[in-house]
């Protein structure tokens, strides 16, 4: 039976089938691109707890989370809040998400911006740069080592950050071959789409240090924020509790002031 990621997967990469678009000419393009904001800069800047404040429309596990959001008010309303950074999906047959959505959010604020997608390709790194993106996220579980590598040599080269997301250990170690600076760990299996959130505080200890550190899905609020800050973390991203939220400038204020229990 296939699975979340297997069907999301597939389809991206029939997409990326048709694109005969020459990477070349688009690495040069996402060249010439004004300078990014700095997103791994922006995370080690944070005082304490640094947030990454997602704008998603909804998920194939939870189905609508807020389809009608407006992402340029989002995105004030995350900057207001005290986020460091933000993550907008642009996947638009699983998660509702658009291109549009992202250029938005990233005019109406001065926040770098994570490209939230399911990447299998090397224009889609540079559609990344081109759309105005200041990171683009590498999934592990999604590339084999050689692709990983490979995309994140070309990401790093048209002057993006590069999120790697990672699940175990031998992921881990992939994503450290290809020159990772930025890691996530996705508390979220993205084959059974289920929340561990003992994943994260497991992997704190064996991610090196020098390495940022971000932890992925299942936060659910200051507790959760204070356990993986405790664990090492730098930062969290958190889509659904936010997007969710009556008030998410002061969700977000929680996360951030979130102290571990003693």
């Amino acid at each position: 039976m296939a699975t979340y990621l297997d069907r999301i997967l597939e389809r991206h990469r029939e997409v990326s089938a048709t694109d005969a678009r020459p990477t070349a000419g688009l690495a040069a393009q996402a060249r010439s691109m004004p300078t990014t904001r700095g997103f791994t800069a922006a995370l080690q800047a944070a005082d304490g707890l640094a947030v990454i404040s997602e704008i998603k429309r909804r998920s194939p596990s939870k189905g609508a989370l807020n389809v009608e959001l407006d992402p340029a008010e989002m995105a004030r309303t995350y900057e207001e809040g005290g986020a460091s950074c933000l993550s907008v999906l642009t996947d638009v047959e699983h998660f509702g998400g658009s291109v549009a959505d992202l250029q938005a959010a990233r005019a109406a604020c001065s926040l770098p911006v994570l490209r939230k997608d399911f990447t299998v390709s090397a224009n889609d790194v540079c559609d990344a740069r081109l759309m105005g993106a200041d990171c683009v996220l590498l999934i592990a579980a999604a590339l084999g080592r050689d692709e990983l590598v490979t995309l994140h040599a070309l990401a790093t080269d048209i002057g993006l950050d590069v999120l790697v997301e990672i699940h175990d250990e031998p992921e881990l170690d992939v994503a450290l071959a290809a020159g990772a600076t930025l890691v996530g760990v996705n508390q979220r299996d993205l084959v059974t789409f289920q929340v561990d959130h003992e994943r994260a505080l497991r992997m704190a200890g064996v991610i090196p240090d020098g390495v940022v550190r971000v932890a992925e899905s299942g936060v659910r609020g200051p507790e959760d924020a204070a356990a993986l800050h405790a664990a090492g973390y730098h930062a969290v991203l958190v889509g659904e509790t936010l997007v969710t939220a009556a008030d998410p400038a002061a969700a977000i204020r929680g996360l951030r002031n979130a102290r571990p229990v003693r």
